[in-house]
């Protein structure tokens, strides 16, 4: 029922949400609101932040939302964040599936959180202040990864970089000889290759 619900839901055009999930038991219990745009694009939340457009949707256990969200209401938010930062949303989706295997509430053992991975200290360079509100993180991710592409000018140079920090890849000229960073580069770069099909 959840999972339907919610899918129809992101059937909407670009399927954008906002914060969805964030970091709890997976058995707390969640108040999720909705509206819907006037282009038809469905906003859930958990937060309204005191928007009257929002009402009740539905109560639902954490847990339910990270498996019923999954890549179809995500693949929404990276094309979203694609077109408005001139990425392509197959390569956001690619980056998002590497960093957290599509889990908004996912955490690395470094500290980096939220469907991008995004580590603290560049969170508070992008002005990403809920690493775990799906639509807030990817759009910082996508905003940093553009940044990166600019900078870097190659694609697998600006992977690098978004996983092992740009000063190490301009330090070394090239992807850095860390065998984790070359087997990211690798693998985002398969599986870009594969969602591009």
């Amino acid at each position: 029922m959840l999972a339907a619900a919610l899918l129809v839901a992101m059937a909407a055009p670009f399927g954008a949400c906002g914060a969805l999930v964030r970091p709890a038991a997976a058995a707390e219990v969640v108040t999720i609101y909705r509206y819907v745009d006037e282009d038809g694009v469905v906003h859930l939340t958990d937060k309204p932040k005191g928007d009257a457009r929002y009402r009740v949707f539905g109560r639902f256990r954490v847990q339910e939302l990270v498996k019923a969200v999954g890549p179809v209401g995500i693949k929404g938010l990276a094309a979203r964040h694609g077109a408005r930062h001139g990425v392509d949303p197959k390569l956001v989706e690619a980056v998002i599936a590497v960093e957290s295997n599509y889990d908004p509430t996912a955490v690395s053992p470094a500290g980096a959180q939220g469907l991008m991975q995004i580590m603290p200290g560049t969170q508070r360079d992008l002005g990403v202040s809920a690493p775990f509100d799906a639509d807030a993180n990817v759009e910082g991710g996508v905003r940093y990864l553009k940044s990166l592409m600019d900078r870097f000018g190659e694609l697998p140079l600006a992977l690098a970089a978004y996983n092992a920090g740009p000063e190490r890849v301009a330090k070394h000229g090239g992807i850095p000889p860390i065998p984790e960073t070359q087997q990211y580069v690798a693998k985002v770069m398969d599986t870009y290759a594969r969602l591009s099909r």
